[in-house]
């Protein structure tokens, strides 16, 4: 396999549980976390972004508050991702530190990839750090949520953020090099899979069950996570992890599995934001601002002439020219009131009429799809 990394701007990497904890001492693995550390720094010398996507806080904690072996009870799950994030946050920044990153904690839960205010949000979050030059760590906030720890898994989590962040190449970590036709433990004829072009019921059947949402853990867990990351233009790789250097040594060639976008990430994002999402409401713009859009150029305050509808933050509306035609469709930064009160006005004005600082653009270039013909 060529280096899947070499064109990428920004990369998803996924760590699991078992990477990051022993599972005879249940202490943190701190030489392997420095060596891919060290692959982290190179690849962010190379000009790209990297996002953490981290399991491992309930691991650590109930070492540490002395909780019996086996399967937890919730609140003993809270509890024990409350001591332990306070452990892997700390090793995180300790460990980056020392090649000279600055590691930024991050706590979701799906709600937070799928509401779209607070969606918004987190995007806004998580793009202001890596233009800072930090590296997010982003773990699930599992001392508040409840459905997450019972159902979900962070292969979903990491390929939601990949959605979110417009990912060029989400990696799973895993305790295998891949996919096989078989579980390679049970037989010995099992072939690895290089590359996978669709994730067909033939695919899924070789993880041992249907990759529906309904399946959790292990390589059904993965093909759930590669079919949301895929959707949005997204490759995935499923590469080994528990040796030292792993994502150098993925990029040297280390044998995986490479699920294969059909798409790019800003296309995928331009047809969810102009043909998936409904329209709650439209925004009239003069001449200038519909030039503007077709240049490429954000929706600023100044160009809009009507605000129509009833609309929050982060809904999806209509962009109409002056003669009412549809030209575009985006996600508005403001609710309906407040879009109101500074429709017409330079951005530098947003502050003192709102009495916050918001954001300069009513709607942003990269959250705004072009739908209609320019007459």
């Amino acid at each position: 396999m060529t280096d899947i990394l070499s064109r990428a701007r920004l990369v998803v990497v996924k760590v699991g549980s078992s990477l990051l904890v022993d599972a005879d001492t249940g202490s943190l693995r701190r030489e392997w976390l420095k060596t891919l550390s060290a692959d982290i720094a190179a690849l962010k010398n190379e000009d790209r972004h990297v996002v953490l996507v981290s399991s491992g806080a309930i691991a650590l904690g109930r070492r540490g508050l002395k909780l019996k072996a086996g399967p937890l009870r919730l609140e003993e799950s809270q509890a024990a991702a409350a001591a332990g994030q306070v452990r892997l946050a700390g090793a995180y920044a300790d460990i980056l530190k020392a090649d000279a990153m600055t590691a930024a904690q991050v706590l979701l839960t799906l709600d937070d990839t799928e509401e779209r205010r607070r969606y918004l949000n987190a995007r806004a979050t998580l793009r202001t750090l890596l233009a800072l030059g930090a590296v997010p760590v982003i773990n699930e906030n599992d001392t508040v949520a409840t459905t997450e720890i019972r159902f979900g898994d962070n292969d979903q989590l990491a390929a939601r953020v990949a959605s979110m962040m417009e990912a060029d190449v989400l990696v799973l970590l895993s305790d295998v090099d891949g996919l096989y036709t078989a579980d390679p433990t049970k037989d010995g004829a099992a072939r690895h899979i290089p590359e996978v072009a669709a994730i067909t019921p033939e695919i899924e059947s070789m993880a041992g069950g249907s990759a529906s949402g309904l399946g959790r853990g292990g390589m059904t867990s993965k093909l759930i996570a590669a079919k949301i990351a895929m959707s949005a233009g997204c490759d995935v790789v499923i590469a080994k992890g528990k040796t030292l250097h792993p994502i150098a040594a993925l990029r040297s060639g280390a044998r995986a599995t490479r699920f294969a976008a059909s798409t790019s990430p800003t296309a995928a994002r331009k047809r969810w934001i102009g043909g998936v999402l409904k329209p709650q409401g439209a925004l009239v713009i003069d001449d200038g601002a519909v030039r503007a859009l077709v240049a490429g150029k954000s929706l600023l305050p100044a160009g809009i002439r009507q605000i129509d509808g009833r609309f929050e933050r982060g809904d999806v509306v209509v962009i109409r020219d002056g003669e009412g035609n549809e030209i575009a469709r985006g996600l508005v930064a403001y609710n309906a009131s407040d879009a109101e009160r500074i429709a017409g006005k330079r951005s530098l004005e947003i502050e003192a009429i709102l009495g916050y600082r918001g954001r300069d653009e009513m709607i942003h270039r990269d959250d705004l799809a072009l739908t209609g013909p320019v007459r």
